[in-house]
């Protein structure tokens, strides 16, 4: 069964390379797309303040931090407890990044060394819903994500929220999850037998107002791909002669 990981990060600002640090972190265990309750949520000592306009997202202020652990008096537990997991992250090259300069800092190697893979979130919802708002507040709003609690950013509610929208929008993953207590066959590949010959499948024609609106979002894909959309060039093709 995989063990997946949503991680999210508050840090003092926004670049780890010119001195800012990790401030909190956040993860939530998903086995088998399902909350286990193992969470790990750490407040961590950045050594340094936070950026004013950091403050006002995260609203963590300094002084709370002064008597809270370093990232180095916690990096092996961390990673103990990332370990061999796939990460689930948005925006994983801001969380990643900071989390590499943590790790370089206490001579440790990089996190993509200490776990299984990383899926971002954002390019993900970026392929799903082209030319839209894909932050994580606007992808809660899109699938139904209740996400009232969140006045301020917070790395453990982000993460908690975070899960329940990646498991939204992978929803079509459940039906392959019955594959597990299949027999293998030849190839090592796992097949369900189904008998589709009773089925009968109706055909639902679009309305005039359904056409209208494909088309609409046609045109909005167009105007945010520069004139690649697939569909229209698809449908533009030559068709093959008989």
């Amino acid at each position: 069964m995989i063990r997946q990981i949503v991680l999210d990060t508050e840090t003092t600002g926004l670049s780890a390379d010119n001195g800012d640090r990790i401030i909190e972190l956040g993860c939530v265990e998903l086995l088998g797309r399902k909350l286990t309750g193992n969470d790990l949520h750490l407040y961590l000592n950045p050594e340094r303040d936070s950026h004013e306009d950091a403050l006002r997202v995260h609203g963590i202020s300094n002084e709370f931090l002064r008597d809270k652990p370093k990232f180095a008096d916690c990096a092996q537990d961390i990673l103990r407890y990332l370990q061999g997991a796939e990460l689930i992250i948005h925006n994983a090259s801001f969380d990643v990044g900071f989390l590499d300069k943590e790790l370089e800092l206490v001579g440790l190697a990089p996190l993509a060394t200490h776990v299984s893979g990383i899926v971002d979130t954002l390019a993900m919802a970026k392929e799903m819903f082209p030319g839209k708002r894909n932050s994580l507040d606007a992808l809660c709003d899109r699938l139904e994500v209740d996400n009232s609690g969140r006045t301020l950013h917070g790395a453990l509610l982000d993460a908690q929220l975070l899960a329940d929208v990646y498991i939204n929008m992978t929803r079509g993953q459940e039906a392959l999850l019955i594959l597990d207590d299949l027999p293998t066959g030849e190839g090592g590949v796992k097949a369900a037998v189904v008998d589709l010959s009773r089925l009968a499948l109706p055909v639902i024609a679009a309305n005039d107002q359904e056409l209208a609106e494909h088309e609409a979002l046609l045109a909005q894909i167009d105007k945010s791909s520069a004139g690649k959309t697939i569909w229209r060039t698809l449908s533009d093709a030559p068709k093959a002669m008989p």
